[in-house]
């Protein structure tokens, strides 16, 4: 099928079925915009009833053009395009865009209709968009392609623009022309019958014109394979192409009810970030964000530091894009003194020298050019912002031309933010038509470039291998088989320490007590002080039911705390079969993270880490990542969650072990990938010690699917 894609984006000929006569229809409008659009190609126009449309010889069928045809655009009612995609499977048309709706997206007759689509598609090798689907848009000189029904053709550009709301993706279209900005290629999904984004990605992988990619999404068809796909796209550091989504459905209902602490937390949003994050991929909150960030992917190199410099002629605006820089992860720039001694020479002794420069409110041209041209060659600078405010001596169309000039050849990113609309609009202007990416404000300046930076960072980044652990798989599955056959799907946690030691996890010794005889005899063994816990496969939650006893330092403690915590467990949960209790060896003492997993039907095992303890779910300061998870990748989770500093180590305590924790988390993402059955792990607390001590996993459950 996708071997057929180039007769979707570059056909020779183009056959449009259910052509029309009537104005203001879509089959009409598709008309008009191809021939408007200059298409190079042949145009036959389909329709039984009509000679011509637009002075263009029609055909009643596509099996009565006497020519080779590439692509077929139907517009016609859902029901007869069954009928019509077997004729072109029979004429030999590789290509197909549906524009009709009446499919899946109404349930009912729509879903067999759709069906019966896919299975003839799949018959004769047809490279299908749509259906319900706006259309297909190619601006490239070699195509000139407008089949779909939006109002005009943008400008030919490097950005691929991949949309599931055909709707949206006008709206797009039309603010990207009053930005300048212009595509590569355009496309509508519509209901992904064919063709789908990760298709559609690994064709633009390969496309010459294509410089960044950016999405509309609402699902995946495949995020698994979304995500080798776009691994693959961003792993590529001599072919970097940036893709750039937006994902809406953020506040969608909420996950499911879970078992676990990490079924709880993960929900379909968080399923989406792990994905992007985990492949590389810029998700935008805004259009306008999407829109910002690609328009500086597409003209600018990719910053190999964070390093900025800002250039500004007023002292307000500098500062505000200072906060805004350090708020994204940028550093200001400390310039080299011979830069400094270079910007004396021409600037007012009034200008501050140091970053962020100030040329003063009554710079002109020259200031900017000097500043702009010593800057650029600082060694220490990775980055630049050149910021300007229309004041009353402000050259501003030659400031434009002045950065426009300076930029030229450059191997740094410039991002220019001139504040204001009208009196600004002129320079504006020349910068978009010089392709140097232009900001109202200088946050959307700042968080840009911080965009590209952390890519940059993404990209360039040596890569790690999936680290594969030896385990005794066949002992874990020996346990995960007996509760299966016992009708459980809980594993209390002696019985997940059983699955968790086979892969080799940092386990504390602990004995399963039925009495409490067996449970002091347990206790004097291990040496005290140790802690209690029940055990029952209908207790998931312990400490709701008050079974969990801590620093027992007795063997009469042991005894009293055995009969206090019966007595709970019968008021608390009296249908509960109870095993007896969970003796077990105490933890040193160090900080709690908790490191978990869920299995997901579309993305699969979802590894989740964060600070741990009984208020997770109410912190909600975790991670995800998608399994198998990289060694690396397991370090940025650790880095990632807002808490990361207590493990680095504060108010006078010792830096954590976070390889130690990374470990776990690899070890869970190995599990997770050869004991299928498994549908949700919870290892909290996990209690992690002091650099090169290790750590300890102090409690855990396992859920089966």
């Amino acid at each position: 099928m996708l071997e057929n894609a180039d007769k979707v984006f570059y056909p020779k000929s183009i056959a449009l079925i259910g052509a029309s006569t009537k104005e203001n229809t879509l089959s009409r409008t598709i008309f008009t915009n191809l021939i408007e659009g200059g298409y190079k190609g042949i145009l036959y126009p389909v329709n039984p009833k009509a000679e011509s449309i637009l002075g263009v010889k029609c055909y009643p069928s596509v099996t009565s053009i006497p020519d080779s045809v590439d692509l077929a655009i139907i517009v016609i009612p859902s029901n007869y395009i069954p009928a019509s995609l077997e004729e072109c499977g029979k004429k030999g048309i590789k290509g197909i865009i549906i524009i009709s709706a009446g499919f899946k997206e109404v349930g009912g007759e729509g879903v067999v209709l759709e069906k019966q689509v896919v299975e003839i598609i799949k018959k004769y090798d047809m490279a299908l968009i749509g259906p319900n689907c706006l259309g297909v848009i190619n601006p490239d000189s070699k195509s000139s392609m407008n089949a779909a029904f939006g109002k005009f053709m943008p400008k030919p550009g490097n950005i691929a623009f991949i949309t599931q709301s055909g709707a949206l993706g006008t709206a797009i279209l039309d603010y990207a022309k009053g930005l300048n900005i212009g595509f590569s290629k355009f496309v509508s999904m519509g209901n992904k019958a064919g063709l789908k984004e990760m298709d559609l990605l690994k064709y633009l992988k390969d496309d010459p014109v294509t410089k960044v990619i950016i999405m509309y999404v609402e699902d995946m068809s495949n995020p698994r394979e979304f995500l080798k796909v776009a691994s693959e796209i961003n792993d590529d550091v001599n072919n970097m192409k940036p893709i750039v989504a937006m994902k809406s459905g953020r506040t969608a209902e909420g996950a499911k009810a879970a078992s676990s602490h990490t079924g709880a937390l993960a929900g379909s949003d968080e399923m989406y970030e792990a994905l992007f994050n985990q492949c590389g991929v810029i998700r935008a909150n805004t259009v306008e964000e999407l829109l910002d960030v690609s328009l500086a992917f597409a003209h600018m190199p990719i910053p190999r530091g964070n390093r900025v410099c800002i250039v500004t002629n007023a002292g307000g605006p500098g500062i505000m894009t200072t906060d805004a820089a350090i708020k994204f992860g940028l550093q200001l720039a400390k310039l080299d003194p011979a830069t400094i001694t270079e910007l004396r020479k021409k600037l007012p002794p009034t200008s501050n020298f140091n970053n962020p420069i100030d040329v003063i409110g009554d710079a002109q041209h020259d200031r900017y050019e000097w500043a702009l041209e010593h800057i650029m060659k600082d060694k220490n600078v990775d980055c630049v912002i050149v910021l300007l405010t229309p004041q009353s001596v402000t050259d501003v169309e030659e400031i434009a031309t002045s950065v426009v000039k300076c930029v030229k050849g450059t191997k740094i990113p410039v991002l220019a933010c001139f504040m204001g609309i009208v009196d600004v609009s002129k320079g504006i202007d020349i910068l978009k038509e010089n392709n140097i990416p232009v900001y109202r404000f200088p946050e959307e300046a700042a968080m840009t470039m911080s965009v590209m930076y952390k890519y940059g960072q993404n990209v360039f980044a040596p890569k790690t291998e999936v680290i594969q652990f030896k385990a005794d798989k066949a002992a874990a599955l020996k346990v995960i088989e007996k509760a299966k056959k016992d009708g459980r799907k809980y594993l209390p946690e002696l019985e997940s320490l059983e699955v968790f030691n086979a892969y080799g996890f940092p386990t504390l010794k602990s004995f399963l007590c039925p009495t409490s005889e067996e449970a002091a005899k347990r206790a004097n063994e291990i040496g005290y002080p140790v802690v209690m816990k029940i055990v029952s496969p209908d207790i998931i939650h312990k400490i709701d039911v008050k079974g969990v006893k801590v620093g027992l330092e007795s063997e009469l403690e042991v005894k009293g705390a055995y009969a206090e915590m019966m007595q709970n467990v019968k008021i608390l949960k009296p249908e509960a079969k109870i095993w007896g209790v969970n003796i077990q060896q105490c933890a040193k003492r160090g900080e709690e993270v908790i490191v978990g997993a869920k299995r997901d039907d579309s993305f699969g095992p979802l590894i989740m880490f964060g600070l741990g303890g009984s208020f997770v779910e109410v912190m909600k300061d975790v991670s995800f990542s998608i399994a198998p998870v990289r060694l690396s990748m397991a370090q940025k989770m650790i880095r990632s969650v807002k808490t990361y500093k207590i493990l680095e180590g504060v108010r006078g305590k010792p830096a954590c072990d976070t390889d130690a924790i990374a470990d776990c988390i690899c070890r869970l993402s190995q599990l997770m990938m050869e004991c299928e059955d498994i549908a949700e792990v919870d290892m909290n607390p996990i209690i992690v010690h002091a650099k090169g001590q290790g750590c300890k996993l102090a409690d855990a459950r396992i859920i089966l699917k």
